[in-house]
């Protein structure tokens, strides 16, 4: 079972969708060759200022300058289906974040999914071409490796620390690269969002204007620390300015993963969980009061082995009540691959504990 997997993302559909990924712009041309020349341009050096006083100095104008040479702009270029069923060429843009020197950047996955090549768009205006290391769909990350040294970096902060109502600066490129480099200033208006389309990761809130092209880029506190990657905005009439930024703790630990092996290793128990909800989606109505019914077991896996059954409905992880697929989620992933966990569960009306040793999920199969 893929668990938590985000949905394909439609961009022309991201006018009336309630959520929608920030990165989505696209435009899509008649099939050819692809062929993106690497270019170098000449920078486009800063206007010296001289003293200015403290009132213009203000955190986001100090963000802009330190933080703002470290955002990139990324295109992907693919190929999709027209409704015709016909090939065409799709571009779609996106940002970045430079977090090593060496090349290394952040991402989106949705920002870089499907490519076929990746032009990355330095803010010293030089193009190079992109190499995807790795991603991971379920909390949206990628990074992404070009071919230069001794660029700017973002330096991170701690997500941990964050406090609602401090000021949050966006940094990104929206629609692309005519408005690069866009900054835009809001606070953090909530922590440990959770989101319909991921139940992986608690979102920081923010309403700072985050759009089409934003998605990957930097959101920095005012200390210009980044402290999380913007992925997903609410676009419906009558809302305004909610936002959702990966906090910068998760990102760090999922693209150390990507970066060394170029995927993230999760545990894996080995079910399909249902609730009530779930259950009533797949038409099924489900009668328990408590606990999370086990639909599914699959052979080989972590429950397997542990002598878990169909039928099973579990009521704890570690002596934390679960009465919800969020809920069992969450407390699996709060372990790592070779965890051992207890699991209090019921079978034909009698109370039962097992000890389970957390597997790593298998690899998505490839269409």
């Amino acid at each position: 079972m893929k668990l938590g997997k985000f949905s394909k993302l439609i961009c022309a559909a991201a006018a009336v969708a309630v959520l929608t990924f920030t990165g989505c712009g696209t435009n899509e041309e008649s099939k050819g060759e692809i062929n993106t020349p690497v270019t170098e341009a000449a920078p486009n050096p800063s206007k010296n200022m001289g003293n200015i006083s403290d009132a213009r100095n203000t955190p986001a104008v100090r963000v802009a300058k330190t933080v703002g040479p470290a955002v990139v702009g990324i295109t992907n270029r693919g190929v999709a289906r027209d409704m015709f069923n016909r090939q065409v060429e799709s571009t779609g843009w996106g940002s970045g974040v430079i977090f090593r020197s060496d090349g290394y950047i952040v991402t989106n996955n949705h920002v870089v999914s499907d490519s076929q090549e990746l032009i990355v768009s330095l803010a010293d205006g030089r193009t190079l071409n992109g190499k995807l290391v790795g991603s991971d769909e379920l909390t949206d990350i990628a990074v992404v490796k070009i071919d230069a040294t001794d660029l700017p970096t973002a330096k991170f902060g701690n997500s941990d620390e964050i406090m609602v109502g401090e000021p949050a600066i966006a940094i990104g490129n929206p629609m692309g690269s005519e408005y690069s480099g866009s900054v835009t200033v809001g606070v953090i208006s909530a922590l440990n969002r959770t989101i319909s389309t991921n139940d992986v990761v608690s979102f920081l809130q923010t309403d700072a204007a985050i759009n089409q092209g934003n998605s990957g880029g930097a959101l920095v506190n005012a200390d210009g620390e980044l402290i999380g990657i913007p992925s997903v905005k609410i676009v419906r009439n009558g809302f305004e300015g909610m936002a959702f930024a990966i906090p910068i703790n998760t990102v760090k630990e999922v693209i150390e993963e990507l970066v060394d092996k170029g995927y993230v290793a999760r545990p894996y128990l080995g079910i399909t969980p249902f609730d009530k909800p779930t259950a009533a989606r797949y038409g099924y109505v489900l009668s328990i009061e408590k606990g999370v019914y086990v639909f599914q077991v699959a052979l080989g896996s972590a429950a397997d082995r542990a002598g878990l059954q169909r039928d099973d409905v579990i009521l704890s992880i570690d002596g934390k009540e679960v009465n919800s697929v969020s809920e069992i989620r969450a407390e699996i992933n709060s372990h790592k691959v070779g965890d051992t966990i207890k699991i209090t569960y019921v079978r034909n009306k009698t109370n039962h504990t097992v000890e389970v040793v957390l597997q790593e999920m298998p690899a998505p199969e490839k269409q």
